[in-house]
């Protein structure tokens, strides 16, 4: 029965058209990559075959061999890439290939660097590969069909990579997805069998689908039969076995690598990677990498990530959160169950006792993993926690039965830190206090440079007690909230209640000459402390004698129980509803200000003193003032009334 072919001419989307052309110029220092590409989509097609039948056995349609075939021709310059997978419907080839939607080809472009071997990388990252054909080939044919339909609702696609394509309804006797490129003229090198299979050990030798090329003659042979008809005997070029299931004894370090940077597409080898194989009750295996880079979308927490879930080698599904949490989502790896149901889903992952079993002890293993890399590999764990330290501190909100092993995990930039960077641990922390210190404290601020500055550290200075510094507005408000104690020292912010480093001796070069000037009376500092409080009754809940301070006249704080003011910011720049809290002003009685107004009888200019006192511990805070032009007419009033 003839197949009305349906032919129609389709123009790219505009961010296609543009990675078409970058795929063209930009990449040909790396141009093999494109057979990495094809086959990793034939193995992903296959992968979701493997899946469909389990529900569908109709799907293998006499044909349960599933493999890739390599091949070419060098009178007609082709190479083909043909897989026996799950194929595509016509407006599948339309969703997939030609439109942004599914392909991620605007973020690919907006994650350029210009670095052709990083970028080469990120090609794979985004789910683009397919259009790394052009690297190669100035004319592409794909001709498909999907596992289940008829063999006339096959589809060919077609184009030059020059902003549009054909794309007709073809017979397709059989299901998947055969590819034919086109070489460009300068492109004869890769119509080689040596060449080609050089390119599959080197990117696909770990794939788990074997990979078929026909079996090669000897040259002389060649030569002398290169008109007849090319034998039909295939041999396998890639090893074509799940590396995880073998036994850690058999595989070289090398090997390790090289099936990261295939599952990772990663030029850069990992960190540290773990293989463990769970034997008994629950049988299962891991193979873990911690990479070096961060991936792209590695603050996109809605995006499925880089651990796939295999059931007895046969591969379920990417990125199941159920397995492993959010703060360790730069993990790449494999998770392979041989207990779990073939047909699972994640409604059935998130009910499933053996899957909390599979995530609790593969949360332990990677912590375990961390851990031994920053004792014996500190310049590595460095590394780690610059790239992906932040995303580990949100595991102190998401796993509460982990806070121990991830807080001797954290790192901090301290104020006896010549610059941020992060390099203190706790226990560290807790190793340099001071005789008589029995809190770790910390500070929240914008930027480490305005922790150092900050008014609130200027008693810790004179006292030399270390504080840790927390600049990381993504993650750091809920540090103190979350953690309470370490090793048995309760944790303080040095802006939460009452601060008593009366234990702690101050060092002889650090202590304060004794004023001459007469000190006021407990009496007249709480009239001045009930004169402020009642000037600023709209704005704090309460004035107070501060311990914090030894240069500055005043400052703001919160209760202890009161939320942090960083998180009070986030929460209002988020819109979100904010609770009515009203700060403390603390004051320092010996500052030159402070004494000033404690005889000031005019009330107006003790109240234009209470407010700039107010302002100034405000803007100290890094924080807006409600009314800019009010704080400077003010003081400018205050000066020139003091000349």
């Amino acid at each position: 029965m003839p197949v009305e072919t349906h032919k129609e001419t389709l123009g790219f989307q505009a961010e296609v058209s543009q990675l078409l052309n970058l795929m063209i110029h930009s990449l040909y220092s790396n141009k093999e990559i494109f057979l990495r590409e094809l086959i990793s989509n034939a193995s992903d097609a296959i992968d979701r075959l493997r899946f469909a039948m389990q529900s569908d056995e109709s799907l293998h349609e006499s044909d349960a061999e599933l493999e890739i075939h390599v091949s070419y021709d060098k009178a007609a310059r082709t190479i083909t890439v043909i897989d026996n997978g799950i194929g595509m419907a016509r407006d599948e080839v339309v969703q997939q290939i030609g439109t942004i939607a599914k392909s991620g080809t605007r973020e690919f472009l907006q994650a350029l660097t210009g670095d052709q071997q990083r970028d080469a990388n990120l090609i794979g990252q985004f789910g683009v590969g397919f259009y790394s054909a052009f690297v190669v080939a100035d004319h592409v044919t794909l001709t498909t069909r999907k596992a289940g339909m008829a063999a006339s609702e096959g589809a060919r696609w077609e184009s030059n990579g020059e902003g549009e394509y054909t794309l007709e309804t073809v017979e397709k006797a059989t299901r998947g997805t055969e590819v034919t490129l086109h070489l460009r003229e300068e492109e004869d090198e890769l119509l080689s069998g040596y060449r080609l299979r050089s390119i599959i050990r080197k990117y696909s030798d770990h794939i788990t689908v074997p990979i078929l090329m026909p079996v090669e003659k000897p040259e002389q042979e060649e030569e002398k039969e290169e008109k007849e008809e090319q034998s039909a005997q295939d041999e396998r070029v890639n090893q074509a076995s799940a590396l995880w299931v073998r036994s850690k004894s058999q595989i070289p370090h090398e090997e390790y690598i090289e099936f990261y940077k295939h599952l990772a597409y990663d030029n850069a080898e990992p960190l540290a990677y773990l293989h463990s194989r769970m034997e008994g009750k629950q049988e299962y295996i891991l193979l873990l990498y911690i990479p070096a880079t961060a991936p792209y979308d590695l603050w996109n927490r809605e995006r499925r990530h880089g651990v796939k879930l295999y059931v007895r080698r046969v591969f379920i599904m990417d990125g199941a959160e159920e397995l492993i949490p959010g703060y360790l989502r730069f993990l790449r790896g494999v998770i392979d169950s041989n207990d779990l149901p073939l047909n699972v889903s994640r409604e059935i992952l998130q009910q499933n006792k053996l899957i909390e079993a599979i995530r609790s002890n593969t949360v332990k293993k990677v912590l375990s993993l961390l851990a031994d890399l920053a004792k014996n590999e500190p310049e590595k764990y460095a590394t780690f926690w610059k790239t992906f330290g932040s995303v580990l501190k949100e595991g102190m909100i998401e796993d509460f039965s982990n806070q121990e092993a991830l807080a001797k995990l954290f790192r901090f930039s301290t104020t006896l830190s010549n610059a941020d960077t992060q390099d203190i641990s706790l226990e560290t922390y807790v190793e340099r206090m001071k005789e008589g210190q029995e809190k770790i404290y910390f500070i929240n601020a914008e930027s480490y440079t305005a922790a150092k500055d900050s008014p609130l550290l200027e008693i810790f200075k004179q006292k030399g007690v270390e504080v840790l510094v927390l600049s990381d507005p993504r993650v750091d408000y809920f540090f103190g909230s979350e953690l309470h104690e370490f090793n048995e020292h309760p944790l303080q912010s040095v802006s939460h209640g009452a601060i008593d480093l009366s234990k702690i001796a101050t060092p002889a070069d650090a202590e304060e000459k004794p004023e001459e000037k007469e000190q006021a009376s407990a009496d007249e500092i709480q009239k001045l402390l009930d004169r402020l409080k009642d000037a600023l009754k709209d704005s704090v809940k309460e004035v107070r004698v501060t311990t914090r301070l030894t240069t500055s006249p005043a400052c703001l704080v919160v209760g202890e129980h009161d939320l942090d003011p960083q998180l009070l910011r986030l929460l209002k720049a988020a819109g979100q509803p904010v609770p009515s809290t009203r700060p403390i002003l603390e004051i320092n009685a010996q500052h030159g200000i402070v004494r000033k107004i404690l005889h000031e009888q005019d009330e107006q200019r003790f109240a234009d003193w209470a407010s700039i006192l107010y302002d100034q511990s405000v803007l100290s805070l890094g924080e807006q003032l409600e009314n800019p032009a009010r704080f400077v007419n003010r003081l400018n009033s205050l000066l020139s009334q003091l000349s």
